[in-house]
C-alpha cells in the first residue's frame, strides 16, 4: 500500500556551488528512517536505482571509521558499486559519511539530519562535492530522480513496516 502522497515529494536545492541538498519527509519516526538507512537488512528493500537493479551487496561497519559498501545489479548482469566511510554515528539524528561512485568520481561527503515532529521524520542530506564540477557531473547521471524513486520505495518499504508491528 502506498504512503501518503503529501510526503512523497523529494525536494533538491544548491545552496553552494559545491553542494546538493535533498529533503524529504516520511510518515515514520526518525529512528525507523534512521535504521533503514544504515541496516543491511533495510537498505537492499529501498535504495534501488533505476528499475532493474537489485543490491546483493550490501555491508555496513555502522561506526565511525567503519566502511560501507554497496553494489546493484541489472538482470542483465552489469554492476555498478559506492562505497564509503562512516565520519559520524549520532543515532538517530546524524549520520556523516563519504561516497564514491567507483574510480572515476571524486569522494563525496554525505551530511544527513533526522528530525521528528509527531511522528513525522524530514531527512535532509547534503552532499558536499570537491567541486561545482563534480557536483554538475553527478547530477547529469540522473541520481536525482534515481534518488526521488529510492525515496519513494522507501516509503512505501516504511508503510510495511509500521503494519507489520
Amino acid at each position: 500500500m502506498p504512503a501518503d502522497t503529501a510526503h512523497r515529494t523529494t525536494t533538491f536545492t544548491r545552496p553552494s556551488d559545491r553542494e546538493l541538498v535533498a529533503t524529504r519527509r516520511f510518515d515514520a519516526p526518525r529512528e525507523l528512517v534512521f535504521d533503514c538507512h544504515t541496516s543491511a537488512e533495510h537498505l537492499p528493500r529501498w535504495m534501488l536505482g533505476p528499475d532493474g537493479w537489485t543490491m546483493p551487496v550490501c555491508e555496513v561497519d555502522l561506526r565511525p571509521g567503519g566502511a560501507w559498501r554497496h553494489v546493484w545489479r541489472k538482470d542483465d548482469g552489469t554492476e555498478m558499486g559506492m562505497h564509503g566511510q562512516y565520519r559520524e554515528v549520532e543515532r538517530p539524528e546524524r549520520l556523516v559519511q563519504t561516497e564514491v561512485w567507483g574510480d572515476d568520481w571524486p569522494e563525496a561527503l554525505d551530511t544527513l539530519v533526522f528530525t521528528e515532529e509527531d511522528g513525522t521524520t524530514t531527512l535532509t542530506c547534503t552532499v558536499l562535492y570537491p567541486s561545482q564540477e563534480a557536483r554538475e557531473k553527478a547530477i547529469a547521471t540522473g541520481m536525482q530522480d534515481g534518488w526521488a524513486r529510492s525515496y519513494d520505495r522507501l516509503d512505501d518499504y516504511l508503510a510495511t513496516l509500521r503494519e507489520s508491528r
